[in-house]
């Protein structure tokens, strides 16, 4: 299962929910077994009066969490090519279900992001009631590298990003610091990697029945005191004007040419960004845009059943397959994209990525 759960007793019978994914050789990859045992402990605890307050962490120093375990689910792509394989189906429902139960959870819900925080890892972050980096955080969407998109909630929290700062992110798969996350309202605290036991004992002796969230608001305060001096410098804000000019622009094939073109800019970020995206998903890049724009007007609900139908048409079509194959599997970093040119890809082809593959109601109907 790959998830440790614990509880911390606290002051009148009070208890803490700790949550730890333990799978450090996959860098915490969420797997199907860990999403469903996530998701039935946190419907427990929100409805067990005595736990006050849950963190959520991931073991090992190197990430809380580096996604979802896509090399499985395109294995089943390969056995059910042009059709979406049964995994796919119940995988992105449960891990989108949890993402929202995060979300719009009842109890003060910690999320320390740590090391790589990407993809799957971010769908849990975002919706954390306090969202912890540290100085090792390194945040990011790398969905384009795969044929994929940045999911899991992407569509609600980069549309969300000032400017054209969410599509540059999710274009690009550019890491976020510790700062950025601060910056764009992807954190909320910053304390330093050493600090989490200092957290869990401020937890236990907080007294959960007089002002709870006055108590924690002052914990996080005194310990972010401590780790200020350690922020990183700000990457992305004071970009924020470049890049909201370089994007804009009437399409994506242009965006895409206004981007690449930076490949050999003497800003080395931008220049990294710029040779990412050319030898990225061009599809990828083209759904990208289509998310952040539809999404602007959605709910929440309503952009986890936008994604889940993309997902499952992702699944149908071969990017995916190919991108997971050349980054993930066989590792020759040449993915042979299906469509290689992102101005010759058909109207057609981008909107059937939208439609339904299921007959009936929604599947995400109740959220």
């Amino acid at each position: 299962m790959n998830v440790i759960f614990e509880e911390l007793h606290s002051l009148h019978g009070f208890r803490i929910g700790i949550a730890s994914l333990d799978a450090e050789k996959s860098l915490n990859a969420l797997s199907l077994p860990m999403i469903e045992a996530l998701d039935a402990k946190l419907a427990a605890w929100a409805d067990d009066p005595a736990i006050a307050c849950v963190l959520l962490r991931g073991n090992g120093a190197k990430a809380f969490c580096a996604g979802g375990d896509v090399v499985q689910l395109v294995q089943q792509c390969r056995q059910h090519p042009g059709e979406v394989p049964p995994l796919a189906r119940r995988f992105f429902a449960d891990e989108y279900r949890l993402d929202h139960r995060i979300h719009s959870y009842p109890k003060p819900l910690i999320c320390w992001a740590h090391g790589h925080v990407l993809g799957g890892g971010m769908g849990l972050m975002q919706g954390a009631g306090v969202r912890i980096v540290t100085p090792s955080s390194r945040l990011g969407m790398p969905e384009i590298n795969i044929g994929l998109y940045p999911d899991v909630g992407g569509s609600w929290f980069l549309a969300r990003l000032p400017g054209k700062l969410g599509l540059f992110l999710g274009l690009t798969a550019s890491s976020v610091n510790a700062r950025d996350a601060l910056d764009l309202d992807l954190a909320d605290r910053f304390l330093l990697d050493n600090q989490q036991d200092a957290l869990l004992e401020g937890l236990v002796q907080l007294n959960w029945q007089e002002q709870p969230q006055r108590q924690l608001h002052s914990l996080l305060k005194a310990l972010e005191h401590e780790a200020h001096g350690e922020l990183p410098k700000a990457q992305w804000l004071p970009r924020r004007e470049r890049i909201d000019a370089l994007l804009d622009q009437a399409d994506l094939p242009s965006a895409w040419r206004a981007l690449t073109a930076l490949h050999d800019n003497s800003d080395p970020l931008l220049a990294r960004a710029a040779k990412t995206l050319a030898g990225g998903c061009p599809l990828s890049a083209h759904l990208v845009w289509q998310q952040i724009a539809r999404a602007r007007h959605l709910s929440l609900a309503q952009v986890f059943r936008m994604e889940y139908a993309m997902s499952l048409n992702c699944c149908r079509h071969p990017e995916l397959a190919e991108g997971v194959r050349a980054r993930l599997i066989d590792k020759d970093q040449t993915p042979h994209w299906h469509w290689p040119d992102v101005a010759s890809i058909p109207t057609e082809v981008i909107e059937a990525h939208f439609a339904a593959t299921w007959e009936g109601e929604h599947p995400l109907a109740d959220l």
